[in-house]
């Protein structure tokens, strides 16, 4: 005869904790969230800062070993050669990335401001037509006022 196990095994769910459940959708993750916030309300809920964007290391103020131009630098300097390489290459493209989504930005606020404009326009140009409109109601008003006293 087998003794039952003492433990519950990783089939069997342990008591007031359910069973484990693997979220297939990003709303069924976000269901799982919810709940476990939710368990415990008075608990605080941490909200993380907005990470700094990625920036390279500036060019060092003083280089100490500078490579010379003579014959003969050890198998190793490649290597520094190539890294130092790197470096200024990701430099250069971290900077022409920033130049670019600058002038993007700067597109994108002349595009609004000319939308703002235009929509600025419309409004002014719809205004004076409803103006109009009641200006000529109010004179048609006063002009039937005129013809009944001119009758009578």
């Amino acid at each position: 005869e087998m003794a039952a196990p003492s433990a519950p095994g990783p089939s069997q769910p342990r008591e007031g904790l359910p069973a484990l459940f693997i979220p297939r959708t990003a709303a069924e993750e976000q269901r799982v969230r919810l709940e476990r916030l939710m368990r415990n309300p008075e608990k605080t809920v941490p909200i993380p800062e907005k990470l700094n964007e990625w920036a390279p290391r500036p060019p060092p103020e003083f280089v100490r070993d500078v490579m010379g131009s003579s014959a003969g630098a050890g198998s190793g300097e490649f290597h520094v050669y190539r890294h130092l390489r790197r470096r200024e290459y990701q430099r250069q493209d971290f900077m022409d990335a920033m130049a670019e989504k600058q002038k993007l930005d700067e597109e994108f606020q002349k595009k609004l401001e000319r939308n703002k404009m235009i929509a600025e326009e419309q409004t002014a140009k719809r205004r004076r037509k409803r103006q109009k409109l009641k200006e000529k109601k109010l004179q048609a008003k006063k002009n039937k006022l005129e013809q009944k006293k001119q009758e009578k």
